[in-house]
């Protein structure tokens, strides 16, 4: 899978860090994962599986550890770790940057930054940005809207009328996040998180009219600049003939960066609302999520009515 990076620029602009030292320009120097430590073993000598990749946070604990060392422990301790060629230190709570910090850093070009946030909160933000900004991603041909607090994805050929139902969702309050490419990260274990590429952000193709701003056509509620993936849609031009799933019985997902997320099929003809269809297919996936499910429960009550149990409708 292919690793993105961002440069320590990004990051100090976005938590307003202080530059200590900088080996070199900020912006040409890179971040490529997620993850980051606070070196509490390594301070105590145990490098063996330490992870030189990860930005290092000194906190207070950290710091009130080395000043209570001598001088010659300290240099010894941080040069250690510093000489692993680690891409940055952070020391949080503006608190005093340790003696021989410096001279460690500038020693093994290490840059080191402050801040004024507390240790805890700055790590549970830093490591929220990081997954964000190095996330794996891939760009789908599609469009997303929000629905009823829901991630729509709207998927389907060309000309199937995904960019008109997407218009007709916002007229009808809801909002959109990308018409025609969608850049989806997967920032966690669970959650797929999609964005439009900054070019064509707020803007939607309407074949016969071409270009329009929808931020500027219908205000500033009805864009968003990310929401979460919670139901994948596939439009397609209705087939006489082909069976389609009329109670909702089957349970479909579809497989995006290894994260499996519920998916429909919806024929497309003339004469359907598909927005009004869009709008129920949201709710009742929301409905799902919160352990009410309308097909199992129609199924039960249709079995009870002609007296089956489970062995019946086993046989």
């Amino acid at each position: 899978m292919e690793k993105y990076s961002i440069s320590l620029e990004q990051i100090i602009n976005e938590f307003s860090l202080e530059s200590i030292y900088l080996p070199s320009a900020a912006s040409e120097l890179m971040i490529s994962t997620p993850e980051i430590n606070r070196p509490g073993l390594p301070l105590c000598g145990y490098l063996d599986l330490f992870d030189a990749e990860r930005i290092q946070i000194f906190g207070r604990a950290e710091v009130k550890f080395l000043e209570e060392k001598a001088d010659d422990e300290e240099y010894k301790t941080l040069d250690a770790i510093f000489a692993m060629h680690i891409p940055a230190v952070i020391v949080t709570s503006d608190l005093e940057i340790p003696a021989h910090m410096i001279e460690c850093a500038q020693r093994h070009d290490v840059p080191v930054l402050r801040s004024s946030e507390r240790t805890s909160e700055f790590v549970a933000a830093m490591i929220a940005y990081l997954n964000v900004q190095l996330a794996p991603r891939l760009t789908r041909h599609g469009v997303l809207v929000e629905v009823y607090g829901e991630g729509v994805l709207i998927l389907g050929d060309s000309g199937v009328g995904k960019s008109e139902t997407a218009i007709e969702l916002v007229k009808r309050g809801h909002r959109l996040i990308a018409d025609d490419a969608v850049e989806i990260k997967r920032t966690s274990a669970k959650a797929l998180v999609g964005s439009a590429p900054e070019i064509i952000r707020h803007y939607v193709e309407l074949r016969g009219i071409g270009i329009v701003d929808v931020r500027r056509l219908f205000g500033m509620g009805a864009v968003k600049l990310t929401e979460k993936i919670d139901l994948v849609v596939t439009l397609e031009p209705w087939v006489q003939g082909k069976m389609y799933d009329r109670l909702g019985m089957e349970s479909e997902t579809m497989d995006i960066l290894g994260i499996e997320v519920p998916s429909l099929t919806i024929p497309v003809r003339p004469g359907r609302n598909l927005a009004v269809v869009l709008e129920i297919a949201a709710m009742n996936n929301r409905q799902k999520k919160m352990g009410y499910n309308t097909a199992e429960e129609f199924n039960k009550r249709l079995m009870s009515q002609y007296g089956m149990g489970e062995s019946d409708k086993n046989r």
